[in-house]
């Protein structure tokens, strides 16, 4: 497979003024993408299985377990970032249809001129707000996704209109009836946000699971969670299986313990949502 060719950190500019770079991955092999200093997505051309961020990984299990090993899915992922999830799912389930939608044609032409998906890949980029793309979707798609995964960031933040029941309920209406939804949430000490946030989504689609990092989950030290959620029960066999994937120290919360991680929260609200926490600026230093 050919490789991408940074001997500088290509960029552009975003609407917002922000700066996004692709940059060699210090760490990991491959290239991130970052926004403002904020890594977005890690990708490693040589091997698309490769999911360096541990959140990615978690969707990555979660994925793995959808209808049997290797059959093609139907995917709508709303937040492009550097396409790894699409990357992921063409290369272990070829023949999948997906649709991506983002907001930023710029940074999509970056991701494309330096982090080129396979040919072989049906991926359709659609451009615009996550939610206002989503509710004009073609009615083929209404109803007929395997999976939706909502992983949309404004610099290092959720922005508000993307956290509230309705814009979950826009997201379940494409999903199969026993379709997924893997969103990611990120948030800090006492974990307000993401109580909030998996309340909304509970509303909307009862079963619901969280996988994070132990101490994360605890609200010890500020993370990612994954949030996956169906109108349908959640295969029971997933969870030991979620667990032995990683990346460790993993939990998976589920029944009583979901029903006490969003005790007291209130469902999120057009009227009432928030942007998610703004983590602290020290986190991303490398």
């Amino acid at each position: 497979m050919a490789r991408a060719h940074v001997e500088e950190p290509a960029h552009v500019r975003l609407s917002d003024g922000s700066l996004a770079r692709v940059v060699p991955s210090r760490f990991a092999g491959g290239y991130e993408l970052e926004v403002d200093g904020t890594p977005q997505s890690h990708v490693d051309l040589d091997d698309p299985t490769h999911l360096h961020f541990e959140y990615i990984a978690r969707m990555g299990a979660v994925i793995d377990r959808l209808r049997m090993p290797g059959q093609p899915l139907t995917a709508v992922h709303l937040g492009g970032g550097a396409l790894t999830l699409p990357r992921y799912i063409a290369h272990t389930r070829p023949g999948s249809r997906q649709q991506v939608i983002e907001l930023e044609q710029p940074l999509i032409d970056l991701v494309r001129d330096r982090l080129p998906l396979p040919r072989t890949a049906q991926v359709r980029v659609r451009i615009g707000d996550a939610r206002a793309v989503a509710q004009k979707l073609p009615p083929g798609l209404q109803g007929a996704a395997d999976l939706v995964v909502s992983d949309v960031f404004a610099g290092a933040q959720t922005p508000a209109h993307l956290t509230t029941v309705e814009y979950f309920r826009v997201l379940a209406e494409l999903l199969a009836s026993d379709g997924v939804l893997l969103t990611n949430v990120a948030d800090g000490a006492g974990l307000a946000f993401a109580r909030r946030e998996v309340a909304t989504i509970r509303s909307v689609l009862p079963e619901t699971i969280v996988l994070a990092e132990v101490q994360t989950l605890k609200g010890r030290r500020f993370g990612n969670l994954v949030i996956a959620a169906s109108a349908s029960p959640l295969p029971v066999e997933w969870l030991p299986r979620l667990m032995a994937a990683g990346p460790h120290p993993a939990k998976v919360a589920q029944g009583a313990e979901i029903d006490e991680f969003v005790r007291g929260a209130a469902v999120v609200t057009d009227a009432t949502a928030i942007a998610s926490p703004k983590p602290s600026a020290s986190l991303f230093e490398r």
